[in-house]
């Protein structure tokens, strides 16, 4: 059988930075080539960067994209690299694409392409554009209808686009029609909790179906609210696991295939219609096998990591590319002695190290000894910088000209700590961390321009309950090391409160969390009406309660920061409901 050696490449790449991305697909060409590999693959939309949201939809960008690939065909042969296929992702156009009302203007297309010896030798469009969730592949992209098959050292291989495998048909069930030995699929797949065990069984299946060996590789790293964790894989035509590469870093996977050699003359040669109407475009670049040779990479398969791990380095991940991709050099952020503001801070230190930290503790007259204990001790642990700054005094000066009472006197000492955060953003240059989590923003239980300032919100998809177990988590992760745990034990263990009144616990306003994060995730996560919740053991007034505190918050949201998504349903994309809306499920 013929051999090939394959690298798939899953790196970190940037929107819009067409040049930078260019760089680092060379560099990793030049690693992949000096390990002997005939075929380097890349992610979805490497050269641009992904998702490029409405960039698509200017034409400037899509012909700096398409020069761009051209550009990186000639530099890879001038540098000695045209001797490896290289397979990358770019924004590209179809050329016969009929204008049509709801067809994007200028036909730009999602797409690959293999470079060899300085050509483009076959472009391939992706066929299936999800529409759901985050994604709105319909709004920017028009469908691909062909299939692309590459002759490589004696071994047919077939393209395909991340979502040409999560739908049945189309590229997929060509393949198996068209017969090609390796289904080769470049990915920009958001992670997702647990959604590395889907995604294996997918390609398991996927493979079978298509009658070959099938090989993912899937970018890395944060773009806004998305997080991309990597975990290329490579299974046989039986689904087997043959290498997986590891989560949340960039890395080059090597292995060494035997795969089937391609047929003199295939039974669906150019031109052939297959599966799903899709026609046929076949391309040779070298129709012989290569000589045999002693395989060293038979596959390498990264032992999993476990849930607290995979959500923890998403959100590290996930803050790590926001703030270093949009030029920041530090972060701000206001520690409470509480859970949620240690955990950010923690992950803050974690992804930029702790010379980039700042924390702030702005005690008030309700704020307890231990508290600020708390907060300085989590800055003794982490090494983070450390200030005080009292908001008693700006507290008075504002009573003495308002009078506020209540509700009102409380939302004013978080806004006067959301005003003295961003004043101090706005001199020092560090970009403010918002330390809401997923709970209280689906309840409200926060205040604007207070608690809720920012220009990223680390813990915003995560539940109350999660943030627990990540803190704990991370301590124990610490003591396993040799180290002292970053987040004090006392801020784990004590009673959540926002200490804005004496004697306040987050108690008196939500529902037990554990309770609150049930009800929450059949709620908002998996869109169960009230009474389908009720039925499920849930008290009606308390189900009532909480459905009645989400749907009135819609407004808050819509002004908090982005956060890093890991559930299957974040606020934001993920979840866009009106604002003005009077609609309800409770009763």
């Amino acid at each position: 059988m013929p051999q090939l050696r394959l690298a798939l490449n899953q790196i970190d790449i940037t929107v819009g930075d067409l040049a930078g991305n260019t760089d680092r697909v060379v560099a990793w060409t030049r690693r992949a080539a000096d390990a002997g590999a005939h075929l380097a693959a890349f992610p979805e939309m490497t050269l641009t960067g992904y998702p490029v949201e409405d960039l698509a939809l200017r034409p400037s960008f899509v012909e700096a994209s398409r020069a761009a690939l051209r550009a990186l065909a000639t530099r890879l042969a001038e540098e000695g690299l045209g001797d490896i296929a290289v397979v990358v992702g770019y924004l590209g156009r179809s050329e016969n694409a009929v204008p049509r009302f709801g067809r994007p203007a200028g036909a730009p297309q999602n797409a690959a392409a293999l470079l060899y010896r300085g050509e483009v030798v076959i472009r391939y469009p992706k066929h299936h554009l999800p529409n759901y969730g985050v994604f709105d592949e319909y709004r920017y992209f028009v469908p691909g209808e062909r299939l692309a098959i590459v002759r490589l050292h004696g071994v047919d291989v077939a393209l395909a686009i991340c979502e040409d495998l999560w739908q049945d048909g189309g590229p997929v069930a060509a393949v198996g029609d068209a017969g090609a030995g390796l289904l080769l699929t470049i990915n920009a797949s958001p992670y997702e909790r647990a959604k590395d065990d889907v995604r294996y069984d997918l390609l398991r299946r996927r493979a079978r179906e298509a009658g070959c060996a099938l090989a993912y590789v899937n970018t890395v790293g944060g773009q806004d609210e998305l997080v991309f964790d990597g975990d290329s894989l490579v299974v046989d035509a039986e689904g087997a696991l043959l290498a997986r590469a590891p989560q949340f870093e960039e890395h080059c996977l090597l292995v060494d295939l035997d795969l089937p050699a391609a047929a003199e003359a295939p039974e669906r040669p150019s031109g052939a219609v297959v599966a799903d109407g899709l026609t046929v475009d076949r391309a040779v670049v070298s129709a012989e096998p290569l000589p045999a040779y002693e395989p060293e990479h038979p596959g390498t398969v990264t032992e999993r990591i476990g849930d607290e791990e995979e959500v923890y380095s998403a959100i590290v991940t996930g803050l790590r590319g926001y703030v270093t991709k949009n030029g920041f050099k530090s972060v701000l952020v206001g520690l409470s002695g509480g859970i949620d503001s240690a955990l950010v801070a923690a992950v803050a230190v974690d992804a930029l190290g702790a010379d980039a930290v700042h924390g702030v503790s702005m005690p008030s007259s309700y704020s307890s000894e231990h508290s600020k204990g708390d907060a300085a001790e989590l800055a003794r642990r982490t090494g983070l910088h450390f200030r005080t700054v009292p908001i008693a005094p700006m507290f008075d000066a504002y009573q003495g000209q308002l009078g506020l009472s209540g509700l009102a006197e409380e939302n004013l000492q978080a806004r006067l700590r959301g005003t003295t955060l961003m004043a101090i953003s706005n001199q020092e240059g560090h970009l403010v961390l918002a330390t809401g989590n997923k709970s209280e923003l689906a309840c409200g239980y926060s205040t604007l321009y207070g608690d809720a300032v920012g220009g990223f919100a680390p813990i915003k998809d995560l539940p109350k309950t999660l943030v627990w177990r990540l803190a704990t988590w991370r301590n124990t992760v610490a003591a396993q090391r040799g180290e002292v745990g970053p987040i004090p034990e006392n801020s784990i263990s004590k009673p959540p409160s926002a200490e804005l009144r004496p004697g306040q616990l987050d108690s008196d306003s939500l529902p037990d969390y554990a309770v609150l994060d049930e009800v929450l995730d059949r709620y908002v996560e998996r869109d169960m009406g009230r009474d389908e919740i009720v039925a499920a053991g849930f008290d009606a007034d308390l189900v009532d309660r909480v459905l009645r505190l989400v749907d009135t918050a819609e407004y808050k949201r819509r002004q908090y920061p982005p956060g890093a998504k890991i559930s299957l349903k974040a606020f934001g994309r993920d979840r866009r409901l009106p604002i003005t809306n009077r609609w309800r499920e409770g009763r």
